[in-house]
């Protein structure tokens, strides 16, 4: 299990290859890549801050569930901060399983709770304003499906 929170940008495809190659006797690998959007206000830039030390173990708590949840070979998390611009890869979830049911389930709940509670603080910048981004019904309703 690796998880890295992190300033500068990483390479997907590099990035699957070294997971895959790290999750020998799995059948499925499931990735999934996170990307700023722009926004309807024209989006200059997104800047995320986060508590070092303390997001790190959040973050490993959560993939420590996953794991424990399904029958996972592997799993990885990558989250950037920082300043981001429009296209900007912002996060990497990769999960590996014996079978992909578990792979995909635990790569959506990893998303989920990366999208709802890690503890990540999003500011964009738009051209019209600053604004802090708050969380979404729809976010926060997707993690009921996860209550045990």
């Amino acid at each position: 299990m690796r998880v890295r929170v992190q300033l500068e940008p990483f390479d997907p495809g590099a990035e699957l290859t070294a997971f895959t190659g790290a999750s020998a006797g799995a059948g499925a690998v499931v990735t999934f890549t996170g990307i700023v959007r722009d926004v309807a206000g024209g989006l200059n830039r997104m800047e995320i801050e986060h508590y070092p030390g303390m997001t790190e173990k959040a973050l490993a708590a959560i993939a420590d569930e996953a794991a424990r949840r399904w029958s996972l070979t592997n799993v990885q998390v990558i989250h950037r901060y920082g300043p981001l611009a429009p296209d900007d890869m912002i996060m990497m979830v990769a999960t590996a399983a014996r079978h992909r049911g578990d792979a995909f389930a635990a790569a959506e709940f990893l998303m989920d709770y990366l999208k709802s509670r890690a503890p990540f603080w999003k500011k964009e910048l738009t051209r019209d304003g600053t604004d802090w981004v708050e969380s979404k019904a729809e976010d926060e309703a997707a993690l009921t499906r996860w209550q045990d």
